[in-house]
């Protein structure tokens, strides 16, 4: 699977590499990068991590993980905008991004749930991935009409999200 990481948004929402972070940038970047790393070699899944940059911009990695730095005249959120158009996932908690990505056709999961489904894959569990209380209770986008259909079953865009989180802990290669 491919994913697109929204990379400072990704350590911020982790105890532990924001913990890293404050040690410094270099520290917390390092430490995302060994994680989907590790989880790459595992399951064979492609991670591209865009970060705010500075400057001209560029990219680095190798074919599992690939990093990319925006350039000083255009955001991360505006490259991972453009980069979803390619498909695959895209993982911040940024909803502008994750409705620009559901618009082109993108999977669209949050940080939450994506550092959840990975400390499940690290531990070795293989748990359903389902709603919150915290999200079913999220009055922020008034729906125009009622919904129709099953109740309990979640929508088009949470099935997709969550078959991308169970191939992210799916067997190895």
């Amino acid at each position: 699977m491919r994913w697109l990481i929204d990379g400072y948004n990704v350590i911020r929402r982790s105890s532990e590499l924001h913990e890293r972070e404050r040690q410094g940038l270099e520290a917390g970047r390092r430490a995302l990068l060994d994680l989907l790393g590790r989880v790459s070699r595992d399951r064979g899944d492609q991670f591209t991590v865009v970060f705010d940059g500075a400057g001209a911009g560029g990219s680095t990695g190798g074919a599992d993980v690939r990093i990319i730095f925006s350039s000083a005249r255009e955001s991360a959120d505006r490259v991972i905008t453009r980069m979803a158009a390619q498909g695959g996932a895209v993982v911040s908690d940024d909803r502008e991004v994750l409705r620009a990505a559901a618009r082109v056709g993108a999977v669209a999961i949050t940080a939450r749930e994506f550092l959840a489904r990975l400390d499940e894959v690290e531990a070795g569990a293989a748990r359903d991935v389902r709603e919150t209380e915290e999200d079913a209770n999220d009055e922020s986008e008034p729906r125009a009409a009622p919904r129709k259909g099953n109740p309990r079953r979640l929508g088009k865009k949470a099935r997709a999200a969550a078959r991308a989180l169970g191939r992210l802990g799916g067997h190895p290669r």
